[in-house]
């Protein structure tokens, strides 16, 4: 019997990839919840396998050596489990780039824009108009990228579902939030509502979700957005 993996997350966008991902591919893991309203990802033991203080991170006891390994970066992650798995990542050189570069343009451009999106729209203390203005529109200029790329490809790597619909997926499912319409971008509506139909998907975005709870109190907010992330340790 396989030993499972074992998956320090949290029920957030980054988190989610990394869930859906493992039930997709059918591999046993166990998830570790990292509360990171109470300052989970500032502990010793979980900074050893996450460097950056960030969730997700896996240790996998089964690495490709035989060897156990652990992994930070949910980008990383899910190229790792692609390999492991030969899922997801299509199966020849080319298929592979293409792929590769969604995923690359998911962790570059949409991840970091639509969480600045989500700060200044939703957790800043202050409304500033220039910021909500700037990722507001960067959001819906994001939006359009895939749009066009979805209006020539089923999926955003090519033919076949893949490791960058995985990663792209779960930032968008807050769109209500982010200042956008889906019904704008009628090509990426179409593909948002065929990843939400996938049971991988649903089982995926479940876990850990029970835990998770509305950011509301001053000490949440200090943790994840205040002096504290800027401490040296």
């Amino acid at each position: 019997m396989k030993k499972p993996i074992q998956v320090f997350s949290w029920a957030t966008p980054n988190g989610h990839k990394v869930h859906i991902m493992l039930e997709e591919c059918g591999l046993p893991y166990e998830a570790i919840p990292v509360n990171i309203g109470q300052g989970d990802q500032f502990k010793p033991e979980f900074l050893a396998i996450s460097p950056n203080n960030k969730i997700p991170a896996i240790t996998d006891p089964e690495g490709p050596d035989g060897r156990p390994i652990s992994l930070f970066e949910s980008g990383a992650i899910l190229v790792y489990l692609a390999g492991k798995t030969g899922r997801f990542l299509g199966d020849t050189d080319r298929r592979r780039y293409e792929v590769l570069q969604w995923v690359m343009f998911q962790m570059g451009g949409v991840g970091p824009m639509l969480g600045q999106n989500h700060h200044f729209r939703q957790y800043a203390p202050e409304k500033l108009t220039y910021a909500v203005d700037r990722y507001t529109n960067e959001a819906k200029r994001l939006y359009g990228v895939i749009d066009r790329r979805l209006a020539a490809s089923r999926w955003l790597g090519g033919d076949d579902y893949s490791i960058a619909d995985i990663a792209t997926w779960p930032w968008l499912r807050n769109w209500k939030n982010q200042g956008v319409q889906l019904a704008d971008y009628p090509h990426l509506e179409k593909w948002f509502q065929a990843i939400e139909e996938r049971p991988a998907v649903q089982r995926g975005v479940k876990v850990l979700a029970d835990l998770r709870k509305p950011i509301t109190d001053d000490k949440a907010r200090e943790v994840l957005f205040g002096s504290t992330q800027y401490q040296r340790r």
